[in-house]
């Protein structure tokens, strides 16, 4: 990248490919899990997390409360990284993040016991990365809060967080499939905006420095106050 950049960044579905580090609760204590090698083929192992994992994990648990026995998710460092790294170089402008994920409080729900970890298959959706390797596409949804947390610290602004429904209807998507209507444009939004497919489960993250005036893809259902 370059010294500084002045600029709209925009990353869509970026974070949701990123490696994750996964982990398991027993007892009180966090393990990290791996892949290792058996009878031929590969399974999931645990060893005691290391203290990057462990110290995320903790932090984790001092805003929300202890996860039960058990219990196990995932954490994206490198994401973190990154977003820190991208603070280093912005000057000034705005960083949108445009991807599948939720607010932390949402993310480590007792409910979701086993992380939000994804693979497709020649649009076949499974859970199971070990099943043929190489071949999957692996996602994990993102962590918003700690997206935000990540900007903020590293001295970035954080602008404006929604679902991708209220962003584009915000920014006036209704108006330019008007001056363009086909059914196939109208099928494409519909998908785009409808809760129960993109609109609801796809998140936009703005963040920035030295941004002025008002954000009208925010100016309604900002949810900011949820991270």
């Amino acid at each position: 990248p370059p010294a500084e950049f002045e600029g709209v960044m925009l990353a869509n579905e970026v974070l949701d490919v990123m490696p994750v580090k996964l982990f398991a609760k027993r007892g009180s204590e966090t393990f990290e899990r791996g892949v290792m090698s058996r009878s031929g083929g590969f399974a999931l192992d645990e060893r005691r997390a290391g203290d990057d994992l462990a110290a995320a994990v903790a932090t984790i648990e001092s805003e929300h409360g202890a996860f039960p026995d058990g219990y196990a998710s995932e954490v994206n460092l490198i994401a973190e990284g990154w977003m820190r790294s991208s603070a280093q170089w912005l000057a000034r402008g705005a960083l949108l993040v445009i991807d599948y994920g939720f607010p932390r409080r949402e993310y480590f729900h007792p409910q979701r016991l086993m992380g939000t970890v994804m693979c497709h298959f020649r649009h076949h959706a499974h859970s199971d990365p070990l099943w043929m390797p190489g071949l999957n596409d692996v996602t994990a949804h993102v962590d918003f809060s700690a997206m935000a947390a990540a900007a903020h610290a590293a001295g970035l602004d954080v602008l404006g967080y929604t679902s991708q429904a209220h962003f584009l209807l915000n920014c006036g998507v209704l108006d330019e499939l008007q001056a363009q209507h086909t059914a196939r444009n109208s099928g494409a939004l519909q998908r785009l905006v409808s809760e129960a497919e993109m609109g609801e489960l796809v998140k936009v993250l703005m963040v920035g420095r030295g941004v002025q005036g008002p954000l009208i893809g925010f100016a309604r259902g900002d949810r900011l106050h949820t991270l």
